[in-house]
C-alpha cells in the first residue's frame, strides 16, 4: 500500500492519497479543489487515481470530488446518510456510489468500511482502512474527516451559527456523544487520520500533530473524557469560535456541486488609469495582499489589506462577498497561489491582478501604528473611539475598560461613530492591521492601531506592577 497525506496550510485541511501498488489503483480521501500535485505524486509512484471520497459535505473549503469526476472520470464515494437536506445534488452523469453505515468498497486490495459518524454534520461518515494487499485481516486506521481530530472533535453548531437552523447545535452535540461512544470501542492501535489540524475553524482546540491513534485520543482528547451526555453537550457547545460567514456558501456549493473549473486568463493591471477604471466598475472589491508594513503607508483608495499568509483564506472568506469581482494587488510570483487559495473557498470571480508598482502613481491613504504608551494617551481623549477586533473568547478573557468589542469579521458592516478618531487593537497587531484598512476603506479619516496588541499591553502592565 502507498500512503501519503497532503495539507493545505491556508485551510489546515488534510487530504490523503492511498494506492494499491499491486493493481496501480488509488483513491483521494477528502480531495482539495486544486489536486494537480496529488495526481503528480501518484503518477511518480506508478499509480492512477481511480476514485475519490468525501467524509461529509464540507463547510470550510470546496471539495475537488466533482472536478475529479468530470475532469478525470474517477468514481466518487459519497455519503447517503442524513435527511434530504444532506443529499448530494450533482450525482447525475458521473460515476458515483452512495455509501451508508456498513457499506464497503475496495481500491485494488485495500478495503474500506463505512461508519456513519454524525455530530459535526448529519451525513458525516468515516472510512476504516484494511490493507488486505499487505496481508492484513484487521484494520490499520480510520479516516475521521471532521468527526475526531487530534485533541478535539468536530463542532456541531455550524448549521445554527451560519444558517440559522435553530436547535441543530444541540441535536448535533448529542449525535456526536453517541458517535464517540462507538469510537471508544475501536482498538487502541488504530491510526486516526483527521480532516483538519490546528488553524481550522471546524473545532475549537485542534492539535498541530498531523495524526494520532484511537488509544491516544481515548487518553488525552478532552471530548472522550466526559461520560455524561448533558455535561458533554454543554462543554462541546461552550466557546466554539465564531463561524466564518462563508461556511454557509461552502455547504451550498459542495451540496449542489461546485463549478467545474477551466483555465482562464486573468487580466494583469499595469497602469494606474487601468486600475482606476476597473476599481470603479460596479460590484468590485480591491484586495491588497501585500504585507501590512507595506500597505499601512500606501493604501489604494477603498482597498482592504489582507496580507497573503496562512490566515488569508479565513479573512477573505469573512470579508468578501461571493457576488463581488475581486481585484488583487500582489507581486506576480504569488498570483497563481492566491488564485488557488481564493478558488479553494469558492471565490472564483477574480477580475484582475494588479502589479504593486502601479501604486507609485496613485493617490494613497494611510493609517498609523502607535506604541502601547501612545495608545494609552490617546484613549484618555474625549474624541477617540476604541475598537477591539478580537474574538469573543479573547474579549471575555480580558479587555481594555473603555474598548468597544467589534469583531473583525463583521467590521465591514458594523455601526461606528463618524465623529471620532478610531483606535484599533487585536491580540498581537496582525488583525488590527486588517481592521485599520477596512476602516480607511469605509471612509474614516483618522485610524490608529496599537503595535503589539493586547498581549503587549498586558505585558507592559505586568512589568509596571512588578
Amino acid at each position: 500500500m502507498y500512503f501519503k497525506s497532503f495539507t493545505d496550510k491556508n485551510l489546515a485541511q488534510n487530504s490523503y492519497l492511498i494506492g494499491c501498488q499491486r493493481t496501480g489503483e488509488a483513491i483521494i480521501i477528502d480531495p482539495p479543489r486544486s489536486f494537480a500535485h496529488i495526481i503528480e505524486d501518484a503518477e511518480i509512484e506508478g499509480l492512477r487515481i481511480t476514485a475519490a471520497a468525501d467524509t461529509h459535505i464540507h463547510a470550510d473549503y470546496v471539495s475537488g470530488a466533482r472536478q475529479l469526476a468530470v475532469e478525470h472520470g474517477v468514481k466518487l464515494y459519497l455519503s447517503d446518510e442524513g435527511d434530504e437536506d444532506w443529499k448530494y445534488g450533482y450525482t447525475d452523469g458521473i460515476d458515483v456510489q452512495l455509501v451508508k453505515e456498513q457499506s464497503t468498497f475496495s481500491i485494488g486490495n485495500i478495503d474500506f468500511e463505512v461508519w456513519h459518524t454524525p455530530g459535526h454534520t448529519p451525513e458525516s461518515v468515516s472510512f476504516i482502512l484494511t490493507d488486505r494487499g499487505g496481508g492484513a485481516s484487521t484494520p490499520m486506521g480510520i479516516f475521521t474527516g471532521d468527526f475526531v481530530f487530534v485533541g478535539d472533535v468536530g463542532r456541531p453548531d455550524l448549521l445554527e451559527a451560519v444558517a440559522g437552523k435553530e436547535g441543530t447545535a444541540t441535536s448535533g452535540a448529542r449525535d456526536m456523544y453517541r458517535s464517540l461512544k462507538r469510537f471508544k470501542q475501536l482498538d487502541d492501535y488504530l491510526v486516526v487520520w483527521p480532516g483538519h489540524g490546528a488553524g481550522s475553524a471546524c473545532g475549537k482546540s485542534l492539535g498541530s500533530v498531523p495524526i494520532s491513534t484511537v488509544g491516544y485520543e481515548k487518553q488525552f482528547n478532552w471530548a472522550l473524557q466526559i461520560n455524561d451526555e448533558e455535561d458533554f453537550v454543554k462543554e462541546l457547545l461552550h466557546e466554539q469560535p465564531e463561524a466564518p460567514v462563508y461556511f454557509a456558501e461552502m455547504k451550498k456549493l459542495n451540496k449542489v456541486g461546485p463549478t467545474v473549473l477551466h483555465e482562464q486568463a486573468i487580466d494583469l493591471i499595469k497602469t494606474i488609469d487601468n486600475l482606476n477604471q476597473v476599481a470603479s466598475e460596479e460590484n468590485v472589491l480591491v484586495i491588497d495582499a501585500r504585507p501590512a508594513k507595506l500597505a499601512e503607508t500606501g493604501l489604494y483608495s477603498k482597498s482592504i489589506n489582507i496580507p497573503f499568509n496562512k490566515s488569508f483564506a479565513n479573512w477573505i472568506g469573512w470579508i468578501a462577498k461571493y457576488s463581488e469581482n475581486l481585484v488583487v494587488i500582489a507581486d506576480e510570483e504569488i498570483h497563481e497561489e492566491i488564485k488557488t487559495t481564493l478558488q479553494s473557498i469558492g471565490l472564483d470571480r477574480i477580475r484582475a491582478f494588479v502589479d504593486p508598482s502601479v501604486l507609485t502613481k496613485a493617490e494613497l491613504d494611510t493609517y498609523e501604528t502607535i506604541t502601547v504608551d501612545e495608545f494609552n494617551d490617546e484613549m484618555k481623549k474625549d474624541h477617540t473611539f476604541v475598537i477591539d477586533v478580537r474574538n469573543d473568547t479573547e474579549w471575555k478573557n480580558g479587555h481594555l475598560p473603555n474598548a468597544n468589542h467589534l469583531f473583525l469579521g463583521n467590521l465591514k458592516s458594523m455601526e461606528i461613530p463618524t465623529d471620532k478618531e478610531l483606535l484599533v487593537h487585536c491580540q498581537s497587531g496582525v488583525r488590527s492591521a486588517i481592521a485599520s484598512s477596512i476602516l480607511k476603506a469605509r471612509g474614516f479619516k483618522t485610524v490608529k492601531q496599537m503595535a503589539g496588541g493586547y498581549a503587549e499591553y498586558e505585558q507592559i502592565a505586568y512589568e509596571t506592577i512588578r
